[in-house]
């Protein structure tokens, strides 16, 4: 049987792991478990009641953390018109267009995030098996196919992230640092969690959020209790 080291033994001394807390105990916990030598992101992740094999439970769409995620993300902007200027000055960091697919292609993936004009989805489009995995694919419904490039490029440098769940119903998303304060990471938090909640398809019947974890990169699964989340978030 596997011995577990001396740091998880600290950490679990401290939390209740049968227990769900409130969205703020939870923050206060997860801090304090945040004991890495390096910044540790801080990550939610929410198992919903949807059937993600079903196009109308799909749940993808995008949220503006108030304040931002702790990582300014590398943009690369797609277009064939003549917005690449104004994508630059925005505070694109790649912009390109033909060439930058069959860059991307060739297996550069030196970006976190994607924006392209609707007029370059006809050949961005070969790109679904390499993008779409990763989440990078851009799409109309999360902002990223848009003609408004300089707004979506510095949206997404502000801190705006986009959400969707995986095949097995659940969401993952990093929603700050640990160095974050506890006022900050509860914006943040408050934000996400209105965005999950505002995005529950009609289709879904029954319980919508199933279970909410909170953790650090190198920390523990905290439990949080949804509907006290869904109280705190409302007050």
């Amino acid at each position: 049987m596997s011995k577990q080291g001396k740091r998880y033994a600290e950490m679990a001394k401290k939390v209740d792991l049968q227990r769900a807390y409130s969205l703020e105990e939870a923050i206060e916990l997860v801090k304090e478990n945040a004991k890495a030598k390096f910044d540790e992101s801080i990550e939610v992740h929410l198992r919903l009641g949807v059937d993600p094999r079903h196009a109308d439970q799909q749940v993808r769409s995008t949220v503006a953390l108030p304040r931002g995620t702790g990582k300014t993300k590398r943009v690369l902007v797609i277009t064939t018109g003549d917005m690449g200027e104004e994508a630059k000055q925005a505070g694109a960091d790649f912009v390109g267009g033909e060439d930058m697919v069959q860059k991307i292609q060739g297996g550069w993936l030196d970006f976190e995030s994607v924006v392209a004009t609707p007029d370059a989805m006809k050949f961005i489009g070969r790109l679904g098996k390499i993008l779409g995995p990763r989440g990078l694919m851009p799409s109309a419904k999360a902002g990223t196919v848009t003609t408004d490039i300089v707004n979506a490029v510095k949206e997404i440098k502000a801190g705006k992230v986009e959400f969707r769940v995986d095949k097995f119903g659940i969401v993952h998303n990093v929603v700050g640092k640990a160095s974050f304060s506890k006022e900050d990471l509860f914006a943040n938090l408050k934000a996400f969690y209105s965005a999950i909640l505002k995005a529950r398809p009609a289709a879904v019947k029954g319980t919508y959020v199933k279970s909410f974890s909170l953790t650090s990169t190198m920390g523990l699964g905290i439990k949080v209790d949804p509907s006290a989340a869904q109280k705190e978030i409302s007050d």
